[in-house]
């Protein structure tokens, strides 16, 4: 991977910020846009505006094909059929939909859901919600203490009875853990236990083949894989459309609409109610094509070498607290607190410097318990970062730890 060029792609990349060169190290909560993306939104808004499906006039059948095309680009891109992907907003309401259509119906009180300690509060909140409705129970699913993956040993002593599902991510946000997802889906299925996947951060770092994986709903957003914001994608299994009903009612989605009752459309439209985000389809399917026009192998060796320089450049500073092994920051996300200060400093800090970087508890309170700690400054690397911001990271670290001692 040429990185000069690749880094010309972005032209959000060629600025100052506080009279430093900005580098941006901020791509696990949202990934910068190459011009390719936003040229084909561009385009589609100078040339091809209308609304989809509905119109027979050109412009209206030129959307409905450039929407469509980027449906079936989508589900080429993670080996599924067209019919099985789902626009909408993002991985929150993708898990949502598979939560509140998929999971729930088949719950009933006293069933369990399984699911980590790892996950992001898009997918444990609805759970949560979700089993009040149901008098149901949460479980948390055991992690090895060494690299915090499920424990299959475990699993597999656990009783089948009464659990309906397990909700996982593939990539956690906050410490890089690639779960065995093949293997959680290849015992839930001796069961019939339903398996979905929260895939914003696994996307654009690792390929997905969900026929491979097995599993039953796979929900991603764009703007973590260099597209655009607002628009997502989910994967429901074609075995699940017949019982499965949609979340949203409104236009698009019916067939007929009688006096006191209306059927829908087949999948996947009946699940996309009113005016669905066009141009972000368009720019979702143009992202799509640069990360196959650079490839994840070129991605995955750039970011692991990345990964690794950084880990271990803060491993050997003092006073650095770092919350991951070194084989996890192959994937480009180091979570870490400089000892005595508080990560919202230590961010403020960093942006003074020109570097863009998350402190918080990254939508992940229970995790952060499992840390013990409230909160984290989080370095998560993309396709453009270079060797030398690394270097150049590392030692506004130092300097920001010094300054702190000294305050």
């Amino acid at each position: 991977m040429k990185l000069n060029q690749v880094r010309k792609d972005f032209p959000i990349l060629d600025q100052h910020v506080n009279q430093a060169p900005l580098i941006y190290f901020d791509n696990a909560a949202t990934t910068q846009k190459p011009q390719s993306v936003i040229q084909a939104m561009v385009d589609y808004y100078q040339r091809d505006n209308a609304n989809i499906h509905r119109g027979v006039h050109t412009l209206a059948q030129r959307a409905t094909d450039l929407y469509e095309q980027g449906r079936q680009k989508v589900a080429d891109f993670i080996g599924a059929q067209a019919e099985e992907i789902i626009f909408n907003r993002g991985t929150t309401e993708g898990l949502n939909f598979v939560i509140r259509s998929l999971i729930e119906p088949v719950v009933n009180s006293g069933d369990r859901i399984l699911t980590t300690k790892l996950e992001h509060h898009s997918a444990l909140v609805p759970l949560q919600a979700l089993c009040e409705r149901r008098q149901a129970q949460i479980e948390f699913l055991p992690l090895q203490t060494d690299n915090w993956q499920v424990d299959l040993n475990a699993l597999n002593k656990l009783d089948p009875q009464g659990i309906k599902a397990i909700v996982i991510q593939q990539m956690s946000n906050v410490l890089g853990v690639v779960q065995p997802i093949k293997d959680l889906a290849g015992w839930a299925k001796q069961y019939g236990i339903l398996v979905i996947v929260d895939g914003a951060q696994a996307v654009p770092h690792l390929p997905v083949n969900v026929k491979d994986l097995a599993v039953d709903g796979y929900c991603w957003g764009a703007h973590k894989m260099y597209g655009p914001t607002g628009i997502g994608a989910c994967y429901l299994a074609k075995e699940h459309h017949e019982t499965t009903p949609p979340l949203f009612y409104g236009g698009e989605m019916i067939h007929h609409v009688g006096d006191y009752h209306s059927d829908f459309k087949e999948s996947p439209w009946k699940y996309e109610a009113g005016t669905m985000p066009i141009a972000q389809v368009v720019g979702f399917a143009a992202a799509i094509d640069y990360i196959n026009q650079v490839s994840y192998p070129a991605i995955q060796q750039s970011q692991a070498n990345l990964g690794q320089t950084l880990y271990q450049g803060m491993r050997a500073m003092d006073g650095i607290e770092l919350y991951q092994n070194a084989e996890l920051a192959q994937q480009g996300i180091i979570s870490f607190n400089l000892q005595g200060i508080h990560p919202h400093d230590v961010a403020t800090a960093y942006d003074l410097e020109g570097i863009a970087v998350r402190a918080g508890h990254h939508c992940c309170q229970p995790l952060m318990r499992e840390l013990n700690c409230q909160a984290t400054v989080r370095a998560s690397l993309g396709l453009y970062n270079t060797p030398a911001e690394v270097d150049r990271f590392l030692a506004v670290t130092e300097k920001v730890r010094d300054f702190f001692a000294w305050a």
